[in-house]
C-alpha cells in the first residue's frame, strides 16, 4: 500500500463517487468540504488485502480503479466465499463511519487498485458541528444494521 498526492482532479472524482453514496448525497456542500479535506488515497498491489473480516472498522473506502474481491468465511475452519466484486465508484466500510462497527468481510485486490480512503475520526471531526446531519447518519445506521442482520 502505497499514499498518494490527491490532486484536484482525484477531489472532483472522489465527489461526483460519493454522491452516489447514500449519506454523502444528503450532505450540504460546506459538510462535503470539511469532508474533502481528509480524503487519501492510497495504491494497493494485486493481493494485498484492504481489510480483515472482524478487523477494526475505522475507515470508508470508494474504488477509484482497480477490481476487488469481497468475501466471507462463516466460520474459522470453513473456507472463505467470494460474495462480491468491486470496480470503480463502488464502496465498502460505510458501517465504520457510522458505528465501527468489525468488517464484516475481507476485501482483496484481485488487480493493481487505487482507493479514496477516509478514517471514520475524520468522519467525526467533519460532522461534528451538524447535529441534524449526525441524527440522520444514526438512523441511516440502525436502518442498516436491520438489513444487516436479516
Amino acid at each position: 500500500m502505497q499514499k498518494l498526492k490527491v490532486t484536484d482532479s482525484d477531489i472532483i472524482k472522489f465527489t461526483h463517487m460519493a454522491r452516489k453514496v447514500n449519506f454523502f448525497g444528503q450532505m450540504t456542500v460546506g459538510l462535503l468540504e470539511k469532508i474533502l479535506s481528509f480524503v487519501m488515497l492510497y495504491d494497493y498491489k494485486k493481493g494485498e488485502k484492504v481489510c480483515k473480516q472482524g478487523g477494526v472498522g475505522d475507515s470508508f473506502y470508494i474504488v477509484s480503479s482497480g477490481k476487488l474481491s469481497v468475501s466471507v468465511k462463516s466460520g474459522f475452519f470453513s473456507p472463505s466465499k467470494k460474495i462480491a466484486v468491486l470496480g470503480p465508484g463502488d464502496f465498502f466500510g460505510e458501517m465504520a463511519l457510522l458505528d465501527r462497527s468489525p468488517r464484516s468481510a475481507t476485501v482483496e485486490c484481485e488487480e493493481d487498485s487505487s482507493l479514496f480512503i477516509l478514517l471514520a475520526d475524520h468522519f467525526d471531526e467533519a460532522v461534528k458541528g451538524n447535529p441534524a446531519f449526525a441524527a440522520d447518519i444514526k438512523n441511516l445506521a440502525a436502518g442498516r444494521k436491520f438489513e444487516l442482520n436479516r
